[in-house]
């Protein structure tokens, strides 16, 4: 029995090491860890189960035969986060470039479908170069496979990639399907074409950073949803994520240990909003001063900047947190913020995580780039998101609610369960200056008239209370018992249920 045990431990020692130690050192040079680092970085020590140590591919065309390393160039198994059950598959760079075959296909498949049996996340670490050439239409067969099984998985169990390499042709297209995607900078990026043949056909000259970098997918392509310096930070900030997120959609938010007072005040927070109702403030101070702890885990930090979004935790139990950023184009709302926002709300909806939305928008971003680039249907994507929610809905304007986009942020007219303001609140058509030009334009050459009409205007309807006046806010509160205020709204909305009419999927305006 012995030497069967010790051949055993030799093939497994064999197979830890990949594509040989040589490989592993020029891993490491280009900064980037080993596949087996990252899963051990990734899981609690010592968690990690493997499956498939063995495979190899089967292709015998173009020498293959002669070339098989157990493995085939994917690890794959499960573990847990803090305690919690995950599944999880990591491209192995170090093996055939980390490239997919038939045999590498079956692997990600396999704890695809276990983690839609067993109902816990999975978390693809992606280094690899596409497709494996010589195994031709098998390989794209593959694909197909781990695609369908990530629209099967899709709001069932949270989908989380990140790319710590290259991602390239068809590899990209599962990452895109999933729930998150992030980055690592400097050494990861994602394409369907690289720069040769985009030279090719087009004939930019373009490097792959320029091209898909961690620069590009943050803050243009809104393709990704965070970037870190390095795969250490990256991967600790995964298990950071990990734990904001239940394990699928029937459990709802996780709750850990909070020594954070639910009924805290902050009398800071009455002083936040600025006499001149021009000035921006920064509407992350009123989100870490709300949250737990401060702790505040924001969602595609780079893109749309004038709308904010991430994870919290009220009271020890996960919370999205949708606010608009007076800081960044007044917090008006525009396509990418709409796009943005839409999507986070929608996934907070699809796994039972209530949604704290901070209100401070003045309207809708006008121009015809806006117009030409589809701002009626982007726009159209949130109200859509925020109608069609389930999820407990808490809204507190701070500020400014004008027009359309008041509509739009988790009013009451929408579904907002519970709609605070604070007494800085304006909920108006639009500014009182636009509002008196337009109902007073016979006066509209007499600027001490127009001015009269002006402050008539904002001591009438700039104000929470018209809105307050016909129960479309709940209540006015003060700026300090805002946590306090969130909390015991949170507590109360645990057991809403709605029932949604029979259909088949709905129609989104994607």
């Amino acid at each position: 029995m012995k030497h069967i045990l010790d051949e055993l431990e030799q093939r497994r020692a064999g197979a830890r090491l990949g594509g040989g130690e040589k490989r592993i050192a020029a891993q490491h040079k280009r900064g980037k860890l080993t596949a087996r680092e990252r899963i051990e970085l990734l899981l609690d020590t010592g968690s990690f189960e493997e499956f498939d140590t063995f495979v190899q591919h089967r292709c015998t065309d173009f020498g293959m035969d002669k070339s098989k390393i157990p493995g085939d160039g994917v690890i794959t198994g499960w573990g847990t986060v803090n305690g919690r059950q995950v599944f999880v598959f990591a491209k192995d760079f170090t093996v055939f470039g980390g490239s997919l075959s038939e045999a590498h296909a079956q692997k990600i498949i396999k704890v695809q479908d276990l983690a839609l049996k067993t109902r816990a996340p999975i978390i693809g670490l992606f280094d690899a170069g596409g497709a494996r050439i010589q195994e031709g239409v098998a390989a794209l067969g593959g694909y197909g496979e781990v695609f369908k099984r990530n629209v099967a998985a899709s709001g069932v169990i949270p989908q989380i990639s990140v790319i710590m390499g290259p991602c390239a042709g068809g590899d990209v297209y599962s990452p895109a399907m999933t729930d998150f995607i992030f980055m690592v900078r400097d050494t990861s990026y994602m394409f369907v074409t690289g720069p040769d043949v985009v030279k090719t056909v087009t004939n930019e000259t373009v490097t792959s950073e320029e091209l898909g970098g961690a620069k590009v997918h943050t803050s243009k392509s809104s393709v990704a949803d965070g970037a870190f310096d390095n795969d250490v930070e990256c991967l600790l900030q995964m298990r950071r994520l990990i734990d904001f997120l239940p394990l699928n959609n029937a459990l709802g938010s996780p709750e850990w240990p909070s020594f954070d007072d639910g009924e805290r005040l902050d009398p800071s927070l009455d002083t936040l909003i600025p006499d001149n109702p021009n000035k921006p403030y920064d509407i992350k101070e009123l989100i870490t001063k709300t949250l737990d702890e401060g702790d505040f885990f924001e969602i595609q930090g780079d893109f749309a900047k004038n709308i904010v979004t991430g994870f919290g935790r009220v009271e020890g139990r996960t919370v999205g947190v949708v606010a608009n950023q007076p800081m960044v184009l007044a917090g008006v709302l525009d396509a990418d913020a709409s796009r943005k926002a839409a999507r986070f709300v929608r996934f907070c909806d699809a796994f039972e995580i209530p949604i704290i939305t901070f209100v401070d928008v003045p309207g809708f971003l006008p121009g015809t780039a806006q117009e030409y680039g589809g701002l009626i249907k982007h726009g159209a994507k949130l109200l859509f998101a925020y109608s069609q929610a389930t999820v407990p809905l808490v809204t507190i304007i701070t500020r400014k609610a004008f027009g359309g986009a008041y509509d739009v942020m988790a009013s009451k007219h929408i579904g907002g369960d519970v709609n605070y303001a604070w007494p800085t609140a304006q909920i108006a058509v639009m500014g009182a200056k636009g509002a008196v030009e337009i109902i007073f334009r016979a006066d509209i050459d007499d600027p001490e008239k127009i001015a009269a009409r002006t402050k008539e205007y904002e001591a009438r309807f700039l104000s929470p209370f018209v809105a307050a006046e016909r129960g479309y806010i709940d209540e006015v509160i003060a700026p300090n018992a805002t946590r306090k205020r969130i909390a015991r709204a949170l507590a109360m909305l645990r057991t809403k249920k709605v029932e949604a009419p029979a259909r088949k999927h709905d129609n989104l305006p994607l």
